[in-house]
């Protein structure tokens, strides 16, 4: 139950963890539309918001349910750092760790009362604060406190470095938290209550992160006491707080099946890891010390499967509950199981997208041969063959934060682009091309492998542009993400990936703006620096939807990268297990895996 003000890249199936929203900037509060098969995958509880289901007073029951949600490999305990920040790590991470809030199916914000409260106690300056529950420790025993909340500010604090502001101390995905929060929280660092008070207007505020890891463990690793860490936090003291870091950073992230020490990974959600097997299954054993609602199963069995296989697990009951990638053919083979399945649809807040590489010596520096690639590209029959048969109202998407569902989208449209890729152009490209000397241009689209819908659009790509003089190459590779990978190394001209988001506002910052750690193809532009800047600080809507339509045109007008549509949502849940409800957000299927159980 963790939430960050950035997003979530998936890199496989989905997308990977980006900042979008139910309610993207100058977005409507209309809620995603979503569907359940008869029985729902719901028996058990009742949801009667789009938050969790009140379960009432539940304990936990022995067993096991296994769940996939794609082949990635689990990669750390610690899934806040670039590297490691991507959906399938975050769906088993965010059962281990609590958060102030949580998003419904719908990217609507619900308090954790579990973890604590929060309250806004003064508009100008903007300061809110938190109280943690009295009985809320870690999975060690020792409180939650204050202490936390300062670990939680310094990783995302860009301001502790090691002597330039390229080299953040903490190598986290998100860094803006230091400027956004000067002081950091306020409080004693062994009490439960603190105060932050942000310089200018945040409308994320309510979604910041402000608890993460243990401080205790991180401060032990750093040869410091808890105490001795925040001073050095609020301080600045970035020297003593090197080896701290280091530990942070590197630390948690071990190789392929092999788990921390027990006593470096204690955990403040409804589960901690207890066993990994390399190349085959991540378990998560119920915290036994949970201070809030238990977690409904004993034993969550995280498999790493290929799309491919998932249907065929799911009816030998090898698996309980499946998150594929959507194709017409998996979801045939679904309905083909009858009612020994449930299946749940809907509309998702993930985006499919062709994104540049704008790093010096690349060939797509070149604004030209973007806008030849970007003619030949198309997109119309790749929805047409790939996600109408899944979902026959959907559409070629023309923008990045505001989607097709969203009533405000269309007048976005009208405001940002002018169609001139909606069709292919063949010629058009080939002109291009001999006009820049650049026929036979060898372009490389990368993407996490394997994935069969990715490898169908790169082909229908590679028929398309081949025609217009360019050498598509399809650079699909199961490590394209990984850390040290691909596109870490920028080995590649396009990279084909989706973003998915939740509740989030300004998230989009993180991802366009110069500098920013999901700027992944290190694209620049003064104006879209500034736009943002205009946007994440204003809580008026009317702002954001001005400030978006000046971001989206900018976007077009240098095309970062390609838009392409919005993700159809399709999971799966043996008839046996209850509590499986489908979400539009970036978390997918197990985003309430705490409370799914066997029935009876």
């Amino acid at each position: 139950m963790r939430f960050q003000r950035v997003s979530k890249a998936v890199v496989v199936g989905a997308a990977m963890a980006l900042a979008l929203s139910a309610c993207a900037p100058g977005g409507s509060e209309t809620s995603p539309s979503a569907s359940e098969s008869a029985g729902g995958g719901n028996a058990g509880a009742e949801a009667t918001t789009t938050g969790l289901a009140d379960l009432g007073d539940i304990a936990t029951k022995d067993g096991a349910i296994k769940v996939s949600i794609g082949a990635p490999e689990f990669i750390s305990y610690n899934g806040n750092t670039p590297q490691t920040y991507s959906t399938y790590n975050s769906g088993i991470t965010d059962r281990m760790f609590a958060s102030f809030v949580y998003f419904g199916t719908d990217g609507k914000i619900y308090p954790n009362e579990d973890l604590g409260s929060f309250e806004k106690i003064s508009d100008d300056p903007l300061t809110i604060k938190y109280t943690i529950a009295d009985n809320a420790k870690w999975s060690d025993g020792t409180d939650i406190t204050t202490a936390d909340a300062v670990l939680a500010w310094a990783t995302q604090n860009l301001n502790l470095n090691s002597g330039s502001k390229d080299k953040p101390l903490f190598n986290s995905v998100s860094t803006d938290l230091g400027d956004t929060v000067p002081k950091g929280p306020q409080g004693d660092p062994a009490g439960k209550e603190f105060t932050v008070e942000f310089k200018a207007p945040d409308p994320d505020w309510q979604i910041q992160t402000w608890m993460l890891h243990p401080a205790h463990v991180v401060a032990k690793k750093g040869g410091l006491s808890t105490e001795e860490f925040v001073a050095a936090v609020r301080d600045g003291d970035s020297k003593k707080l090197e080896k701290a870091a280091k530990f942070w950073n590197e630390g948690w992230t071990t190789k392929p099946g092999t788990l921390p020490d027990e006593a470096d990974i204690p955990v403040s959600g409804p589960y901690k890891l207890s066993s990994w097997k390399a190349g085959e299954s991540v378990t998560l054993t119920a915290n036994e010390n949970y201070y809030g609602t238990p977690a409904a199963t004993k034993e969550l069995n995280f498999r790493f499967l290929a799309d491919s296989g998932m249907v065929q697990a799911l009816q030998n009951k090898d698996l309980d509950v499946i998150g594929p990638q959507p194709t017409v053919d998996t979801l045939e083979q679904l309905k083909g199981l009858g009612s020994a399945v449930n299946i749940q649809q809907g509309d998702t807040l993930t985006w499919e997208h062709l994104d540049f590489n704008f790093v010096k010596g690349n060939t797509m520096t070149n604004l030209e041969l973007r806008k030849a690639f970007a003619m030949c590209v198309p997109r119309q029959e790749i929805v047409d063959n790939l996600i109408k048969p899944l979902n026959p109202e959907a559409q070629v998407m023309n923008l990045r934060e505001v989607f097709p569902f969203q009533e405000n989208y269309a007048d976005t449209v009208a405001a940002a682009y002018d169609g001139r890729y909606d069709q292919v152009d063949i010629e058009g490209a080939k002109k291009i091309l001999e006009e820049q000397d650049a026929v036979g241009t060898k372009v490389r689209i990368g993407y996490s492998a394997p994935n069969e819908r990715r490898t169908n659009e790169v082909a229908q790509i590679k028929s398309s542009c081949d025609k217009a003089g360019f050498e598509i190459v399809d650079a699909g590779d199961p490590k394209f993400f990984a850390p040290g990978g691909t596109q870490e190394r920028g080995d590649y001209e396009v990279a084909l990936f989706a973003w998915a988001g939740s509740g989030q506002i300004t998230s989009g910052q993180n991802i366009y703006a110069t500098g920013k750690p999901q700027n992944y193809g290190k694209y620049s532009n003064a104006e879209v620096d500034a736009a943002w800047e205009t946007l994440a600080t204003s809580l008026d809507p009317a702002v954001h939807a001005e400030q978006t339509k000046k971001i989206e045109k900018l976007l077009w007008d240098d095309l970062f990268g390609i838009p392409m549509f919005a993700h159809p949502g399709l999971s799966a849940s043996g008839a046996d297990i209850q509590n499986v409800r489908h979400t539009a957000t970036q978390n997918g299927i197990v985003w309430n895996a705490e409370q799914w159980m066997r029935a009876e």
